[in-house]
């Protein structure tokens, strides 16, 4: 199976239409890491965790952009990660007085790095919004929908083809979020930070799902904070609830590429390592591969990643799903995707005996190379929250 062309042809608008794509049974792959990914390319600081790199660094932004297309996402999402004006200046700067970009700024300027991305391969643009400071701090929900049509209207102005209502923590400022979006007709993704024990406000994973649906989102999932098997965990308690409540969205997943089984209820933000030694507890492509399978096994049909997902490993997913999409993305013409090369060479030389089959990878426990690394962190009260610590 051949790695398609590095550009893709001209795309009717059908191949835009994300929830017609889904009827039809297709796969969609969303992109990964933006905000973590480009920390430690040097564009965003960590700590404040905000996008105008999007206006400061265009090329950067669009560069990694271009990567995750490549690598076989079908979708561009603009970087407006916590793009709301109550938290741009939040923190670094904000007691010098001195201020970032505006997130109209950063909106427009991210939109058209998505855009001109999505022209030369063809992907589904979405825009994303993100919970606000205005929520925690009024519960106001005129004041929060207020804050967020600021970085909506926009989204809107330069017709993006979805709307990821995306890293919410509590349900009720989600509903006023979808609700907000809806007036606009886009097709709307929703997914929450939250893992198997469910919202900030102790509202179960299951109803989240329910609430999400049937304030109108087509899509529903989790997102962030959690790695792929807590986050599964968590979409089976959805899918369970929603089934009860014969409610058909279609399933989302875009975990964090971190293992983090001892993390507690809110997840990576709560172990010793986040977020400058966080390294040692990246997942591998074949660790990704088994979660594409499992998710696409348990009806998830979009899916993709969130902080710490490299575009090598959106390559991974599309990889394991090649049969399902069709194809296999063009930064595979560099992969060994069969892994002959490497029978090849196990076949030369014995210290790399095994490697040239898929039994090895996905049987390999990989180490940290640290004599006195712990399998789970040292923290003073580790939660573990799912059975993914056995794994």
């Amino acid at each position: 199976m051949a790695p398609q062309e590095a550009t893709v042809t001209p795309v009717s608008m059908d191949a835009k239409d994300i929830l017609s794509r889904l009827r039809r049974g297709e796969v969609i792959l969303g992109d990964g890491s933006y905000v973590v990914t480009l920390e430690k390319r040097g564009y965003v600081k960590a700590g404040d965790w905000t996008p105008e790199a999007s206006v400061e660094e265009p090329e950067g932004v669009k560069m990694l952009a271009t990567e995750f297309a490549k690598a076989g996402a079908d979708v561009t999402q603009t970087f407006t990660f916590y793009s709301t004006d109550d938290w741009i200046d939040a923190f670094e700067g904000s007691e010098k007085g001195e201020k970032k970009a505006t997130c109209r700024e950063i909106n427009t300027a991210a939109c058209k790095i998505a855009k001109d991305v999505s022209k030369e391969y063809g992907t589904i643009v979405a825009g994303g919004i993100t919970q606000t400071e205005t929520y925690l701090e009024t519960k106001d929900k005129a004041k929060v929908q207020a804050e967020l049509s600021k970085a909506l209207e926009v989204l809107i102005e330069n017709d993006v083809d979805l709307i990821i209502i995306e890293y919410f923590f509590y349900i009720q400022e989600m509903e006023w979020a979808i609700e907000l979006c809806k007036k606009y007709g886009k097709p709307i993704a929703a997914t929450m930070a939250i893992g198997p024990k469910g919202d900030r406000a102790g509202i179960s994973a299951g109803e989240c799902a329910v609430r999400m649906s049937k304030a109108g989102a087509d899509i529903v999932g989790a997102n962030c904070l959690f790695d792929p098997w807590i986050n599964l965990e968590t979409i089976k308690k959805m899918k369970i609830a929603l089934d009860a409540f014969n409610q058909k969205p279609y399933l989302m997943t875009q975990p964090n590429a971190y293992r983090c089984p001892d993390c507690g209820p809110f997840g990576w933000l709560s172990l010793p390592e986040f977020p400058y030694a966080i390294e040692p507890r990246q997942i591998t492509r074949y660790e990704v591969k088994q979660f594409a399978r499992e998710a696409y096994n348990l009806g998830v049909r979009y899916i993709g990643g969130c902080c710490g997902f490299e575009p090598y490993l959106i390559r991974a997913i599309a990889e394991e799903l090649a049969q399902e999409r069709g194809g296999l993305p063009y930064s595979s013409r560099k992969s060994d995707v069969d892994l002959s090369l490497w029978k090849d060479i196990e076949g030369k030389q014995v210290r790399h005996a095994g490697k040239g089959s898929r039994e090895y990878w996905d049987n390999l426990t990989p180490c940290t190379g640290r004599p006195l690394s712990a399998a789970l962190c040292r923290q003073p009260d580790p939660q573990i929250v799912c059975t993914s610590a056995l794994k």
